[in-house]
């Protein structure tokens, strides 16, 4: 069997997905620089917006990042005002964080901001090949979770 390359990058869709997440990864940046976040730090408000309670190590897995980075995110907006985290685990080691009002203020704020870059980056497709493309990427995903080369 041959073994194929990854040949003309122009044509691969590895290396598309890679410029797409890229755009979007600049435009977020620009969006979100008024509001004074970064992107991870937006992430880590995003998922306690819409999980409230996570731990560090969820927020981590779930912002694709370290635990370690989590951390200083979590600290660095808890400085901020923006989330709570109890100085004690209710049960386990676990310390669950939560939003606080000012926290869910900007959040709002910083979601509009994401969705417009959302929306910008993919206005090139109607809402049925958006739909489409989500499906697509989401089966790519499982393959690969899926692989018992993974």
């Amino acid at each position: 069997m041959k073994q194929e390359t990854v040949g003309d990058l122009e044509l691969s869709l590895g290396y598309v997905l890679k410029q797409v997440h890229a755009s979007m990864r600049t435009a977020m940046d620009e969006a979100l620089r008024s509001l004074d976040l970064t992107v991870p730090q937006y992430a880590c408000l995003e998922l306690l917006g819409q999980d409230p309670g996570l731990s560090n190590s969820e927020l981590a897995r779930r912002a694709f990042i370290t635990r370690q980075t989590m951390n200083l995110i979590v600290r660095r907006l808890q400085e901020r005002g923006l989330l709570t985290r109890p100085d004690q685990a209710p049960r386990g080691r676990a310390l669950p964080t939560e939003l606080t009002r000012d926290g869910r203020t900007l959040l709002r704020e910083a979601s509009v901001a994401v969705r417009a870059v959302e929306r910008r980056l993919f206005s090139p497709l109607s809402p049925e090949r958006q739909r489409r493309l989500r499906q697509d990427l989401a089966a790519c995903v499982a393959a690969v979770a899926e692989s018992p080369d993974a």
